[in-house]
């Protein structure tokens, strides 16, 4: 965008003024920075109600030993662990069908109320996986996705020609992993587990440039402020996705 329409001083749009380079990057990087303050909000709620819950879900019993609680019992071992397992991703079909129609303060309440669910959904892995592996890998992946989202953000390059070929990897992952909820193979687990850090580590640079590129498209305050919640909800996915995926292939299994 130029600084100033040159034919205003001829008469032609006098006395409109443009954006300067200088407030478009300033308003760049407080969408982004507003971004990645949602994601990290929504990512502490997860980790909260994940911790909070197995607290909840597991009592130690005579020489250190863990048992499950009536409650743990519930979500961990009865039919209700498919509705806990399955209910994000109905909640994101939720949100992608209302995406259009809802406020920017509705789509952060959802935002948030489906941190907590996945917090819920998540919660099993404490059972698994040692706390010390969780941290770990948290940090991990931490780090890469900070690398992976810069590049997003900096490069020059179009990730836009990969945008498809990752969306329809995601999908394909998606019922893989699902009909491996039944088959309980070991071995595909590991393989959609590579492929999982693959994918959502390109998604995470494609996402990233994505949500950069939606700025400049002029939007009023509350559509920019809906984008951002939307843009948090997409590199939040792609960071539990690679942070799960990095946890089986890498995490320390409890005995």
């Amino acid at each position: 965008m130029s600084k100033y329409d040159g034919k205003s001083s001829f008469g032609y749009g006098r006395g409109i003024a443009r954006p300067t380079t200088a407030e478009i990057d300033q308003g760049l990087r407080a969408y982004m920075l507003g971004v990645y303050n949602y994601m990290a909000i929504g990512l502490a709620v997860t980790g909260a109600v994940a911790l909070g819950v197995y607290m909840l879900a597991v009592v130690k019993i005579g020489g250190g030993a863990l048992a499950l609680t009536p409650f743990g019992q519930a979500i961990f071992t009865s039919p209700l662990r498919w509705v806990i397992m399955l209910s994000p991703l109905a909640f994101i079909f939720l949100m992608g069908s209302r995406a259009q129609t809802m406020s920017a303060a509705s789509a952060r309440n959802m935002f948030f109320a489906f941190s907590a669910i996945m917090g819920l959904s998540m919660s099993s892995i404490l059972l698994v996986f040692t706390g010390v592996s969780v941290a770990r890998v948290f940090f991990i992946t931490a780090a890469a996705f900070g690398g992976l989202s810069l590049y997003g953000y900096t490069t020059g390059r179009d990730l836009s020609a990969f945008g498809s070929f990752l969306v329809m990897g995601v999908w394909g992952l998606i019922i893989a992993g699902l009909v491996n909820l039944f088959l309980q193979s070991t071995g595909l687990q590991f393989a959609l587990s590579i492929l999982s850090v693959l994918l959502f580590a390109g998604l995470t640079a494609w996402d990233t440039q994505t949500i950069r590129n939606m700025y400049y498209e002029g939007d009023g305050y509350e559509l920019v402020q809906k984008k951002s919640v939307f843009g948090a909800l997409s590199l939040y996915l792609d960071f539990i996705n690679m942070f799960q995926s990095l946890l089986f292939l890498f995490g320390d299994r409890n005995d």
